[in-house]
Parts: C-alpha cells; structure tokens; sequence
C-alpha cells in the first residue's frame, strides 16, 4: 500500500474522530405550548392546524347561538333560566333537611317528580321524571 493512501487513511481517521468528540446528546424541546413548549409557537400551531383541517363547522341547534339571537330572545332566555333556577332552588330546599343534607323522600311539582333515596355509604341516588313525557334522569352523589 502506498505511503499517499495511508496519509489520506489517516487524516480521514483523524477527522471523523475529531467530529465524534464534538458531538453532544440530543436534547428535547417541546414546541407545543400546552405541553411546555415556547408560547409564542401557539399561533402559528393553530394556524396550521387550522388550514390542514377538514372538519366543517357544524351550526348546532340551528345556528341559534346566545351571540347570534336578537336582544329580545336573548333576554327572554335569561329570564327563562333565571326562573328555573328558582325553581330547582325551591325544590332543593324541600328536599334539604334542617341540617342542609338532602333527605330521601319524593317532591312533586306540577311537570316532575324527584325522588331521593338512600343507597348507603353516604351515597344519594336522585332521580328526576318528566310527568308529560315519563323521561327520566338519574345520577348519584355523596352527601
């Protein structure tokens, strides 16, 4: 072998080992903001995601969001949540002993009828009936 190509064998060596003494760890950064990464990569994130997306904005409930009703049907909605508000406060109240612990027992208006019972371990089953359509709801709660 040629004392030319042996120099040249040599210096490659030495060069590619001069690289892997330079070299370091790979080292992670989140771009994400929501997982730790540099919150002004938010934007530019959600305008990507924002183009490749596919999925079509659905109107739900026929558009009728609270912001797109006129003044009048947004205050006749308030106030019709205001008044079943009370109404579930009164019927609360009823089924609340003088402790403030709900009671297990039945309360009846004119359109439901709510029933507490007792399932023990400090556990409330309350079910509620819609007496027009006979649809019920039912959940559990630790009192």
């Amino acid at each position: 072998m040629p004392l030319h190509s042996l120099t040249r064998a040599a210096a490659l060596c030495l060069v590619v080992l001069a690289n892997a003494a330079t070299a370091t760890e790979l080292v992670y950064l989140p771009i994400n903001p929501s997982f730790g990464g540099y919150p002004a990569n938010g934007p530019g994130l959600l305008a990507s995601a924002t183009a490749t997306t596919k999925h079509k904005e659905d109107k739900g409930l026929g558009g009728s969001s609270f912001f797109d009703q006129s003044p009048l049907a947004q205050f006749n909605q308030t106030l019709e949540r205001t008044v079943l508000s009370q109404l579930a406060s009164a019927a609360t109240s009823k089924l609340q002993g003088p402790d403030g612990k709900l009671v297990p027992g039945t309360f009846s208006t004119a359109n439901f009828t709510i029933t507490v019972v007792d399932l023990g371990g400090g556990m409330l089953r309350i079910t509620t009936t819609d007496r027009s359509t006979g649809a019920t709801t039912t959940f559990e709660v630790a009192q």
